[in-house]
């Protein structure tokens, strides 16, 4: 995916616009999806034994930096997808499954950790090290604790292989050091800024294995799953619901297909094993009721979260009249959605509703205080209403909740520049370009501070 550019008239007249605080809606929702880029550098190492294999495999990262991945790029993934659902029960069952699951994997010493986000589209993932993130709208399609423990053991199984580590080994040989983690995309401005596509932002890195990295991951996950107590049909069933799921809606599943293809065969596979090598775990509890009593907070929302999803695929289709009915009918049911209230908030400033839209933002932030993804939205509306100031304060609190976004560091540049700050603001794009030259947030930050003399 690439980044937007910068509004047709380019970044002077962007730059007038900033000076005399008359953005248009096209600026704003531009600034919103420029700020949402980042990038990430992979450093290379060499050759290293499979912990599952014990074959000798060629990987770009050591553990210790697969670690520093997880500790760097997670936070900011999983705040792209709205942050951990503000119910601890939920949280704390999902990390009880993967604890079960932990003894029996072959790196048992990596900091292992699940949350379930906010995002509504249907996924799972993990970062290098193990800390992983399940959409609670995947968890709401799921039937019993068997199907969590599978997709929960695959994504450990691809920390385990050292899928990700391998992939960057492979870019290695393609010399190919960097990779670009960018979120927004399209010419249009708004439509990425929830396009399904759009919403897996850093997981690009995270995913996107192999056919053959992901038949190891299901492989380990139904061992795991088998090993920790649970019937290998678990496996089953979550390829069920995906494979099933795809044909009726695709559009709610292009997320999860995009990240973990899926197929009829690997389904296949599994039913094989676990009518062969797993047939012992036949008799196993699935823990279904145990899954439904855990799991009933969500249960209860899931025409909200199913509404969020209609609206999030209206948006990305551009269809933002009816993005907005979906929204609203989540909101209806569940007024204080963190994720319904920034979502609606994206439409309609897409819509340049900008007053509007300020007021679901804001509602976002008030319950959802520690998540960050209101207050950059936040910004980018109070910079459409002229006010920098505002603007800049959002994006003060946004660095002591989340630091080290760069696309903070361009949102304070806008917002300094808006203020008539013009050194603190070069300093500021200066840094973001330290960070990356590429996209236009770049591009714009490159020719503010040529026109200001600080670049030739």
């Amino acid at each position: 995916m690439t980044q937007p550019a910068p509004p047709r008239d380019g970044a002077d007249g962007l730059a007038r616009r900033l000076h005399k605080n008359r953005l248009t809606r096209r600026d704003t929702v531009w600034l919103f999806g420029a700020a949402c880029a980042a990038t990430a550098t992979a450093s290379l190492s060499g050759c290293a034994t499979s912990p599952v294999t014990g074959k000798r495999i060629l990987v770009g990262m050591s553990p210790e930096q697969e670690k520093a991945v997880d500790a760097q790029h997670a936070p900011h993934q999983f705040s792209q997808d709205l942050g951990a659902v503000q119910d601890d029960a939920v949280n704390r069952y999902v990390a009880g499954v993967t604890q079960r699951l932990q003894p029996h994997v072959q790196r048992q010493d990596m900091p292992y950790s699940s949350r379930v986000l906010n995002a509504n589209y249907v996924n799972a993932y993990t970062f290098p090290a193990g800390a992983m993130g399940v959409t609670r709208g995947i968890m709401t399609e799921l039937d019993d604790e068997a199907e969590l423990a599978a997709l929960i053991g695959h994504e450990m199984g691809h920390v385990n292989a050292r899928h990700a580590a391998q992939r960057q080994g492979q870019a290695l040989l393609a010399q190919v050091a960097v990779v670009g983690l960018v979120v927004a995309s399209s010419d249009s401005g708004w439509a990425p800024l929830v396009g399904i596509g759009g919403q897996i932002g850093a997981s690009a890195l995270l995913s996107s294995y192999s056919r053959d990295h992901e038949r190891e991951a299901d492989a380990l996950g139904q061992q795991y799953m088998v090993a920790a107590g649970y019937p290998a049909q678990g496996m089953v069933g979550l390829h069920n619901l995906l494979v099933e799921g795809h044909a009726k809606q695709p559009s709610l599943l292009e997320t999860m297909f995009s990240s973990h293809p899926m197929s009829s065969e690997r389904r296949d596979t599994a039913a094989r094993l676990a009518g062969t090598t797993y047939a012992a775990s036949k008799g196993a509890n699935p823990q279904r009721e145990r899954f439904m009593d855990s799991t009933a907070s969500l249960r209860r929302i899931k025409p909200t979260i199913d509404a969020c999803k209609n609206g999030e695929t209206a948006m990305a289709r551009k269809q933002l009249p009816q993005a907005e009915q979906q929204f609203a009918s989540a909101l209806q049911r569940t007024p204080n959605d963190y994720a319904a209230n920034v979502r609606m908030a994206q439409c309609l400033q897409a819509q340049g509703k900008t007053a509007d839209a300020r007021r679901y933002a804001e509602t976002a932030r008030r319950v959802y205080p520690q998540e960050a993804q209101a207050m950059k939205l936040a910004a980018t509306l109070k910079l459409g209403l002229r006010d920098p100031a505002g603007a800049y304060e959002e994006l003060q609190a946004f660095d002591r909740v989340l630091p080290g976004d760069p696309g903070v560091l361009f949102l304070k540049g806008v917002s300094l520049e808006g203020m008539g700050q013009q050194r603190p603001a070069a300093e500021h794009y200066a840094a973001y370009l330290r960070v990356t030259q590429q996209g236009g947030a770049a591009q714009y930050s490159a020719t503010r501070l040529r026109a200001w003399g600080y670049l030739k």
